[in-house]
């Protein structure tokens, strides 16, 4: 039996190490994720040609690149188990939920036992 992937949204600022104010999340965590099949990517106020270069300029392919408050339009693209979006504030938890995504607070307790778990499970279907 297959099981549906994870899709993981992080926001970058205040998020990701690369971010502006830079974040806890180091984008070895997000390569690590991605090769366990889930599906990843970004929802930031950052533009989306941005958010494309960021990642390009890591190496990183990532299967979308959106604008937070168009965190619902990504839910409707890809068919997944579970809807995670990773952020820092208050807007981020805000589209999260109104799109149906379970938001986890970066630089929290959930956070920590979630990344740890993730990095622990294996994924494959």
């Amino acid at each position: 039996m297959t099981t549906l992937p994870i899709l993981i949204s992080f926001d970058i600022d205040g998020t990701l190490e690369v971010g502006e104010p830079q974040g806890s999340i180091a984008l070895d965590f997000v390569r690590a994720v991605s090769r366990k099949g889930c599906i990843v990517g970004s929802c930031s106020d950052r533009p989306i040609s941005f958010q494309k270069r960021l990642w390009s300029q890591h190496d990183i392919v990532v299967d979308f690149t959106a604008l937070k408050h168009n965190l619902d339009d990504v839910k409707t693209r890809f068919a997944a188990g579970a809807y995670i979006h990773i952020g820092d504030t208050e807007v981020d938890e805000y589209f999260a939920g109104k799109a149906g995504f379970r938001f986890i607070r970066v630089d929290t307790v959930e956070w920590q036992t979630w990344s740890e778990g993730m990095m622990q499970e294996d994924l494959g279907g």
